[in-house]
């Protein structure tokens, strides 16, 4: 599969850059789509980081890079090598070539990135396949976005090749980043995670299952949420008197790696499954986040002590836009809906539903089927599709 519209994000990137930086989770398609990109430029230099002989040729970076006449140069799994930023520094003042990095980790964790290639390098977020990109949303929600899952030719293959990636991110991957963890642990803080998706994380609780402190949990949170694997969703604080909740929610992102870690095989199971609207509200802020392209410092949720919220609330280009997701054949209005609304002088506010259907329910109410295309509403002249990530 081309994922065109990523493609055309790498070509704006370097409109503006001279360096663009594709991240994502391992195996979400970096490489595929980086051999995509290079398949019409003539001369290009391609160092994998995970190929013995790539990293004897880069043994000395400076020299090696600094004689190669190639227009671009393509760098893979660049966080096992995070002193290259600075050589690329350099590079980049010296020869007039781009350079493309892949990494698996984000930029917070890819150390030096931004300071060292600070107004030089765009970076795009590469994610697991959309409802935007395919066709079977039903198999997109069960297996999850990862390319080799979606398209396995079976429910049952799909579900090892998850069972598999889990074992290899934990026994490898983060070691790889630097992080001395016990897979053991890091398998039981996941499943931990996984159980409380969409809920008000304690990392307290959390600390005392596993005879960690707090601050230990918060650290391999933050390592999780920084390979892509969990989303932490801050709350939002709105200056009205009500007692507001401010610990953030926890999500796995990939829906087909939840429920791999919470053991569902089959569409009958997710359906049985007794918390089935925390997995759909999962999948579906995946979703919107991806449609409007939104920074995690543009996400929040909001939550009152008394019980109002709002699932997701989107600051971005001076409007706020709140969504409500409900699990539902009759979305209607809810008296935590309107005072959401109006304590946090919402722009519009969506309520998500599973369907292909959308029709307003009041002025500034719209019942939003996820099958149908999302609105950018408020946001259509502000976003654009090539925004870096």
């Amino acid at each position: 599969m081309k994922r065109a519209h990523f493609l055309e994000k790498i070509r704006f990137q370097f409109k503006i850059h001279q360096v663009c930086g594709l991240l994502g989770p391992r195996q979400v398609g970096k490489t595929t789509l980086a051999r995509q990109y290079i398949e019409d430029i003539r001369n290009v230099a391609y160092f994998d980081l995970e190929n013995p002989i790539d990293i004897a040729r880069l043994e000395n970076p400076m020299l090696t890079l600094l004689n190669i006449e190639s227009e671009l140069i393509v760098i893979d799994e660049i966080q096992r090598r995070p002193d290259l930023f600075p050589v690329l520094r350099v590079l980049v003042d010296e020869k007039p070539c781009k350079f493309l990095i892949l990494g698996s980790a984000s930029r917070d964790l890819v150390q030096h990135s931004s300071e060292t290639l600070a107004g030089r390098i765009g970076y795009i977020e590469l994610t697991p396949f959309s409802i935007a990109e395919i066709r079977e949303h039903k198999k997109l929600w069960l297996r999850g976005g990862f390319p080799t899952s979606y398209l396995a030719n079976a429910d049952q293959e799909s579900y090892a090749w998850r069972q598999a990636y889990i074992s290899t991110f934990m026994e490898r991957d983060i070691p790889n980043l630097g992080f001395a963890i016990p897979p053991a642990q890091m398998r039981r803080l996941w499943m931990m995670l996984a159980h409380n998706h969409g809920n008000i994380l304690n990392m307290a609780d959390i600390g005392k299952s596993l005879e960690i402190t707090h601050h230990t949990v918060r650290r391999y949170v933050d390592i999780l949420a920084g390979t892509f694997m969990v989303r932490l969703l801050e709350p939002w604080f709105e200056n009205i008197s009500k007692r507001q909740v401010k610990s953030p929610k926890i999500y796995i992102r990939d829906s087909g790696l939840l429920h791999t870690l919470v053991g569902i095989h089959t569409w009958e199971e997710l359906h049985v499954y007794p918390k089935l609207g925390a997995l759909w509200e999962g999948f579906a802020l995946e979703e919107i986040i991806k449609k409007y392209q939104a920074q995690p410092e543009e996400c929040f949720f909001w939550a009152t002590q008394s019980g109002a919220e709002l699932d997701l609330l989107l600051m971005k280009d001076g409007k706020r836009i709140g969504f409500e997701v409900k699990y539902t054949d009759t979305p209607k209005i809810t008296k935590s809906m309107l005072i959401a609304l109006q304590d946090l002088h919402l722009d519009h506010l969506y309520l998500i539903h599973p369907h292909d259907v959308t029709f307003p329910l009041s002025d500034k109410i719209t019942a939003q089927g996820l099958l149908a295309d999302l609105p950018s509403g408020f946001l259509e002249e502000k976003i654009s599709p090539y925004a870096s990530d």
